[in-house]
Order: C-alpha cells, then sequence, then structure tokens
C-alpha cells in the first residue's frame, strides 16, 4: 500500500473499501442521508404514532381562535397581525423529525463547514517535513477521519433531531424561528400522551400548549428579534474550531461497561467533543453573554405571556406549568447537544434570568414598556440591562 497508490485515500489498494472511501470523499461535509436515517430511527420504535389522530386534531383547531385572540391581546397589535396570519399543520415526532432537519439544514451545514476547517493547532504543529516523516499509520488515521467526518456529523446530528421529535410538543421546544416564516408545527400526539402521564386534563394541556406555541411564535416572527436571534446563532456556529486532541482525550476517557457497551456508544454520541471535536472557542465564549442575554429576554417575554394568558382562560393552570417547565429545564443529552451545537443554552439559569428580568420591568413600569421590545430593536436590553431592568427603562427614557 504505497503511497503513490493510496493518495490520500488509506483503502487505496484495497477495491471495496477503496470505493467506499471514495463515495464518502464526494458526499460534502455533512451526509444528509444518515442524518435522516439516525434521525428517524429514534422515532419509529414500536408503539410509535404512523398517523395524527383526527379527534386530537379537531380537538386543537376548536381551540386555536380563543388562543390566538387572548395571546394577540397581550402582545398587541402586531403580534394579532401576526398570528392572524399563522397557518397550523399538525404532525407524528417523525414528521416533526423531518421538519426540523429540513428547516435547520442550512445551520448544521454551517456547523459541518466549519468542522471540516483545518485545525490552527494541527497547521502550525505540522510542517510538511514532519508530515513526511510521520508515522504511516497515524497518517492513515488522520485521512480516515477526515473522511468519515461527514458521516459522522451526520449520525450525530440525526440522533440529535431524533432524540429532540420524542417529546417536542411544537416547533418551539426548540427556540428558533424557522421557514415557512407563517407556519405553526404542532405534535398532538405527544401532548395527550404527556397529559396522560402527568394526569392533567387534555383540553387543558392542550390549549396550554397552544397558548406556548403562539406567544413563542409571536415574539420570534418579529422581523428584528428573527434577524438577530437567527444572525448571533450561526455566528455562534460558524465559530467552531476543530480540535482532534480534545476527541482523543474525551475518547481516552470514555467509561465502557463490559455488560453494556452500547451505553459507551450512546455516550459518544451525545458529547460533541468526541464525536466531531467540536470544542468552544474563544470567539464563541466572546459571544456567549450576548446571545445568553437575548434568548433570557425572550424567554422571559414568551413565559410572562403564557402565564397571562394561562390565568385567563384556564384560571391559571400551575399543575400544567410545573410539569412542562420542569420537564424543560432538566435537560436530556440532546438538549445539551443543541445547546453546544447552536449555543441556544435554554437552561434554568437562563429562565430564571428572563423572569427576574420581566419581573423588575412591570414591577417598575408597565406591560406595554416590556413589550417595546417587540416593536424596536433598539430597545432589545444589554447584558448588563438584563441583570439590572432599572438601567435599561433609564436607557430608554433617554432615547
Amino acid at each position: 500500500m504505497g503511497e503513490n497508490s493510496m493518495g490520500d485515500n488509506p483503502f487505496g489498494g484495497l477495491p471495496f473499501f477503496g470505493d467506499m472511501m471514495k463515495a464518502m470523499a464526494g458526499q460534502g461535509p455533512l451526509n444528509w442521508d444518515i442524518a435522516q436515517q439516525f434521525a428517524l430511527m429514534g422515532t419509529s420504535t414500536e408503539g410509535g404514532q404512523p398517523n395524527v389522530d383526527p379527534a386530537a386534531r379537531i380537538a386543537m383547531e376548536q381551540l386555536i381562535p380563543i388562543a390566538v385572540m387572548h395571546v394577540g391581546d397581550v402582545l398587541g397589535d402586531q403580534a394579532q397581525h401576526s398570528l392572524s396570519q399563522a397557518k397550523f399543520e399538525y404532525c407524528t415526532p417523525s414528521q416533526w423529525c423531518q421538519s426540523t432537519l429540513n428547516a435547520y439544514k442550512p445551520l448544521f451545514n454551517e456547523l459541518a463547514a466549519a468542522l471540516s476547517q483545518t485545525s490552527p493547532v494541527d497547521a502550525d504543529a505540522h510542517t510538511d517535513l514532519d508530515l513526511e516523516n510521520s508515522d504511516p499509520m497515524a497518517q492513515m488515521m488522520r485521512n480516515l477521519t477526515s473522511m468519515m467526518a461527514p458521516s459522522l456529523l451526520g449520525m450525530t446530528v440525526g440522533s440529535m433531531i431524533g432524540q429532540l421529535a420524542q417529546k417536542a410538543f411544537g416547533q418551539y421546544d426548540l427556540l428558533l424561528p424557522r421557514s415557512p416564516e407563517n407556519t405553526v408545527l404542532l405534535v398532538p400526539g405527544t401532548i395527550d400522551a404527556f397529559a396522560e402521564n402527568w394526569s392533567l386534563p387534555n383540553a387543558d394541556m392542550r390549549m396550554w400548549v397552544l397558548i406556548h406555541e403562539l406567544a413563542a411564535h409571536a415574539v420570534l416572527q418579529v422581523p428584528h428579534i428573527r434577524r438577530r436571534l437567527l444572525q448571533s446563532v450561526e455566528q455562534h456556529v460558524k465559530a467552531f474550531r476543530p480540535d482532534p486532541s480534545a476527541a482523543f482525550e474525551r475518547m481516552t476517557h470514555l467509561e465502557v461497561d463490559s455488560d453494556n457497551p452500547m451505553a459507551a456508544l450512546q455516550q459518544a454520541f451525545s458529547q460533541p467533543e468526541i464525536m466531531l471535536g467540536a470544542v468552544i472557542s474563544p470567539e464563541q465564549e466572546a459571544m456567549m453573554p450576548a446571545l445568553d442575554a437575548l434568548l433570557a429576554t425572550l424567554v422571559g417575554i414568551i413565559d410572562w405571556t403564557v402565564d397571562t394568558v394561562a390565568q385567563r382562560v384556564l384560571g391559571g393552570a400551575g399543575a400544567i406549568a410545573e410539569a412542562v417547565r420542569r420537564r424543560r429545564i432538566e435537560e436530556s443529552p440532546a438538549d445539551i447537544f443543541v445547546e453546544h451545537l447552536l449555543g441556544v443554552r435554554y437552561t434554568r439559569a437562563v429562565v430564571s434570568r428572563g423572569k427576574s428580568f420581566v419581573a423588575g420591568v412591570i414591577e417598575r413600569s408597565s406591560p406595554e414598556m416590556l413589550l417595546g421590545v417587540l416593536v424596536r430593536e433598539s430597545a432589545l436590553p444589554t447584558p448588563a440591562e438584563v441583570d439590572a431592568p432599572g438601567l435599561w427603562l433609564a436607557r430608554l427614557e433617554c432615547e
């Protein structure tokens, strides 16, 4: 297996493996076929939902006008107009999975492009002379890892989305706007299953989810908020820098139980550092305060809207809110993975920070002042102002 016969293909001298490696090399930075297969594997287990129950769909359609009216009333005329244009689609977890992969494909492609760059550490550490004198086996493994990266990334992204699909109520379980902009996606089967597991009234649970999805939709479809959030996430994704040494170090410390080796594989898939060498870069650390502040503000406004409308329509729905928010802040490996890759950290700290900001603004001023965030981009608070609502109010009064 001489260098001339192999080139960059470590299996160039073996026809079967050579063809396989050529196929991998031509698949682009992310293998979307594998991503779709791995995503759907998690939603096609026995007992899954082949179709949306017509009765559940009709029940939700009957509640929509009430939810639209009250959410629009709380958030104002702009939100009322946005919600009046919304189109509702009902899906199974498998369909949610496919829709989500398609919606965020551009972001994952940006991620793949960032991780396919040559690591600055590698570039500085290896000269041409080093490569010529390097261990042939190490060079072969380096080439093999590079060829397998698109497939590994496809497996990782697909597994993550598949896990999220198993518990998603709608499209805003992942707090990012998506296209088409006027569509609201709902998963009735998962909503009803959650209500049954927690012994909650089905009708109240459906209404609560509708209120949340509509509140999130109205807030995230505000043009300057949509633009700012998507730009921030895109910048975070582009700032990833691959670090193969981090992947190797994590892999060497991976605990393998001889009685359950699959657990180690699942652990590997839940850690981007192992599968992709994706570690947080200094650029991302510098971006995080602004992105966290934006998320805290949006989460605070959405949760305040949900609580306000739920009090009107359901008399509070405290049990539902507690059950859903406990589920939301008890992070699964898939949730942590989303936070790591996309920077959308929907943590207990973010939720608490957003709640404190909203409460501080309303205590010192009024809901109308708070909703100025939805009217003009300059009203979005800075990281310091999220923690000090009085400073934010003072700045707005001077504008």
